[in-house]
């Protein structure tokens, strides 16, 4: 073979191969799954199912919502490192995501080296809510009451050890007072729990308990953001209650393995942000007092980051280990 013919053969067989962005289109090849790891009914879940209809219009695929919950979120991020790295399984995770690694030992998984940030979904403050036979309401007599009957007041969480949990153990170190956690998987079985009578009070998103704040089985203390939420206007913020500068926001995520080629993470960053933007989802979300906060992928890696640097703070002063 001459040079002239082997310039030629070299030159068609690079012209078979796929160019970079002919790769990204690629995606997504089949069904995109967007894995919760809480159980129905709580703000992950509304995330998702509030999103999914515009990412099918967006990708031209099915996209499922999986509600995998479990071991503070290890359930569902373990089928999300199981999976293929090609961006077709994504977890839509909370702040007890980051947390894990910092209160177990024996993680099946490395929070920061298996998993990349996508985007940052959405944020809201939380509401401190009691059961209405509980003799409060204020801020001023639940701390009172919980003075006078030391370590009998129980607050639920949507997990073992989560930002509600670390946001009301901030509180009970500000207030001076001694509670019980109630771990639950879950937001929506945490409110159950305290509609029920099971537990005192409940610490969680406004969207899983203005509705019951709304028809009297709840009663809302305080929100945990400086200003008043839109969601419950007549609920003061611990700020506001004597507690100056009290601040707590809860943040939603999306991330998926590390090893997912960058072009598909940059497209989903996109593609949700996009997504997050359409006045149809800020509607969704805003009623149900979430903020839509996207980011870029490098962003939210940040501030994953330094948000699991605030958090290990909080939990070595209080010495908080799962096992």
């Amino acid at each position: 073979m001459n040079i002239k013919s082997w310039c030629v053969l070299v030159l068609a067989s690079l012209a078979a191969l796929p160019a970079g962005p002919v790769v990204a289109q690629e995606f997504p090849s089949k069904n995109v799954r967007l894995i919760a790891p809480f159980p129905p009914g709580g703000a992950v879940d509304l995330i998702a199912r509030t999103l999914a209809p515009s990412l099918i219009q967006a990708w031209g695929q099915n996209v499922i919502v999986e509600n995998r919950a479990g071991a503070n979120t290890v359930i569902g991020a373990e089928v999300v490192v199981r999976a293929p790295a090609d961006g077709h399984t994504m977890l839509l995770m909370a702040s007890s995501f980051t947390i894990n690694p910092l209160v177990r030992s024996n993680m099946p998984y490395n929070t920061l080296k298996d998993f990349t940030g996508v985007t940052r979904l959405a944020s809201n403050p939380l509401v401190i809510s009691i059961h209405p036979s509980l003799p409060a309401k204020s801020v001023k007599e639940l701390v009172a009451l919980a003075r006078a009957h030391p370590g009998e007041l129980t607050f639920a969480t949507a997990s073992i050890i989560g930002g509600q949990r670390l946001t009301m153990e901030r509180f009970r170190e500000a207030a001076r007072i001694n509670l019980v956690n109630v771990p639950y998987n879950g937001g929506a079985p945490a409110t159950i729990a305290v509609m029920g009578g099971h537990s005192s009070m409940l610490i969680a998103n406004i969207s899983e308990s203005a509705p019951h704040i709304a028809t009297g089985r709840l009663r809302g203390v305080a929100v945990t953001s400086l200003a008043r939420s839109g969601q419950l206007p007549d609920v003061p913020t611990i700020a506001e209650s004597g507690y100056a500068g009290f601040e707590a926001l809860n943040w939603f995520g999306a991330v998926a393995r590390s090893a997912t080629p960058r072009t598909v993470i940059e497209r989903l960053s996109a593609d949700i942000g996009r997504a997050l933007q359409l006045p149809e989802v800020k509607d969704v979300l805003g009623k149900q007092g979430l903020v839509a906060a996207a980011t870029s992928p490098q962003e939210f890696d940040a501030f994953m980051r330094t948000e699991m640097g605030n958090f290990e703070r909080v939990i070595k002063t209080l010495k908080l280990k799962m096992n």
